[in-house]
């Protein structure tokens, strides 16, 4: 009907093609149109059978009622949804097959394809998967793609001991989950060891997270739905769940025993979160000092607070959107932001301290201090903010290097880290492209082995350092810049 060839839905009943309710939903309006006129709120079988409801989609494969208004298993007794599937899947396969052909052909005869790369003289290929759109999913793979370029993440997770989930008849089958299922036997630590060994593989099919949403869905249920979501709430509802999971043994291993063979991570470098450590707070963990000052009588009080990220408001100078004819300002750098944050700042009326000494609230100041860096420092920008109803967005630019970010100005006790123990390098960025949180579009860059990626759901490409700069980041992922003579790398 529009000529869409994104997200393809086949109905199951006549065999139309429409797309998806996230393009222009005409397979939604198909089903609609085909609702048959109900007498005396009474239906017949006739009528039942009738009506468009069960479609598939052309992508994952995956079965959806609109009846039900959810993905379904259930199949016929003669098993047709699978005969469907199987058809849709050699239909595919042909297609690849003389695709590639023809592919082969024009990188032969194409020097400027951007799936190709000179190194060293030789031509080396594009190895990166993307990940398919699961219906406004970008937000969950900016971030799984993010996370798979930190490598000493990435591998802890990838050499895990595989568990199998599935036994009986659907050993070795792959399984369509629903949310009605109510199968309580899911692991996310699973499904998010599988999806990153699915990436960088080389294949040049986008891989379909289905098993890992279907987790999500199962054990964060803000995220059930298809709407747009926030990428940074999603990081931290991941890496929190990991952590919980991860503290609870895995396959029968002791989580502990993991760690020792998978990670060489010693007890010096890991931060402790709700009693425990594991790989999420080994690599992300850091310790901030938060001191409070009462202005009345000198208290001060002092709390060390683990985080896993550290969200920085964009100052409120760099905020106002400049016209063409008014000169542009300084521009908005990250140690504008980071400065921001560890700055002495007096707390307002709604934020009065409760002195210990004057038994009462009382006006104070506040100041944070880094007591100790995490290995990888997650810094979220805080580009959505309320005003009155709404929740608009800062589309300010902010500067940030690729390399050599210096920490040692925020932190407690600068003098007792090393000459390169404070520097970072970039090794990941998710941008959000759009107006609003609740909108908008997910995309993120990310370097490997000496190359930056641009990853656009299932859009893999490689790109430059200049690119990389202009974006306007809304989370940075700095890895800890290893001194020379260290054997291991992040």
């Amino acid at each position: 009907v529009c000529r869409s060839n994104k997200s393809p839905w086949v109905c199951l009943t006549c065999s139309s093609v429409h797309c998806g309710r996230y393009v222009n939903g005409h397979a939604k309006k198909h089903y609609e149109d085909a609702q048959i006129p109900m007498t005396n709120h009474k239906k017949t079988e006739k009528q039942e059978k009738v009506q468009h409801t069960v479609c598939m989609d052309c992508s994952s494969y995956s079965t959806y009622c609109y009846r039900c208004d959810d993905f379904v298993v259930n199949d016929t007794k003669l098993g047709l949804v699978q005969k469907v599937r199987e058809h849709l899947q050699n239909l595919e396969n042909s297609a690849f097959t003389s695709d590639r052909h023809r592919k082969r052909k024009l990188l032969e005869n194409s020097s400027l394809n951007s799936k190709l790369l000179k190194v060293n003289g030789s031509t080396a290929a594009l190895c990166a998967t993307g990940l398919r759109n699961l219906g406004n999913t970008c937000f969950m793979n900016a971030i799984l793609q993010s996370l798979s370029n930190i490598q000493q993440f990435c591998c802890y997770f990838k050499e895990l001991p595989a568990v199998e989930l599935r036994n009986g008849k659907t050993a070795g089958r792959r399984t369509y989950h629903t949310r009605s299922q109510g199968d309580n036997n899911v692991s996310l630590v699973e499904e998010f060891r599988k999806t990153l060994c699915a990436l960088w593989q080389g294949s040049q099919t986008a891989f379909s997270p289905e098993s890992l949403f279907y987790v999500v869905w199962k054990i964060m249920p803000n995220f059930r739905g298809y709407q747009q979501q926030d990428a940074h709430e999603f990081m931290r509802y991941l890496l929190d769940h990991l952590h919980l999971e991860l503290q609870g043994g895995f396959n029968g291993v002791s989580r502990s025993v993991i760690l020792q063979e998978n990670s060489g991570l010693s007890a010096s470098n890991k931060c402790c979160i709700n009693g425990a450590s594991t790989v999420v707070t080994a690599i992300f963990g850091g310790i901030l000092q938060n001191e409070v000052n009462c202005l009345i009588c000198g208290t001060e009080s002092r709390k060390f607070d683990p985080f896993l990220d550290l969200s920085l408001d964009i100052p409120s100078q760099f905020r106002n959107k400049r016209t063409k004819n008014q000169e542009s300002g300084p521009m908005c750098t990250l140690r504008d932001c980071l400065r921001s944050f560890t700055d002495l700042e007096e707390l307002d009326e709604t934020e009065l301290y409760m002195c210990h000494k004057c038994k009462k609230k009382q006006k104070s100041t506040k100041k944070f201090w880094i007591q100790k860096l995490p290995k990888v420092l997650c810094l979220h920008l805080k580009r959505f903010h309320w005003t009155a109803y709404l929740r608009n967005k800062v589309d300010t630019y902010v500067e940030f290097p690729l390399r050599g970010l210096d920490m040692k100005c925020y932190l407690l006790e600068p003098e007792n880290s090393g000459p390169e123990s404070c520097l970072y390098d970039l090794a990941a960025v998710v941008v959000h492209h759009g107006s609003g949180v609740g909108s908008g579009h997910y995309t993120a860059y990310a370097a490997h082995e000496g190359r930056w990626f641009h990853f656009n759901d299932s859009t893999v490409t490689l790109t430059d350092e200049e690119t990389v700069v202009k974006a306007k980041a809304y989370i940075l992922f700095y890895v800890e810049r290893q001194a020379k003579s260290g054997s291991d790398k992040l």
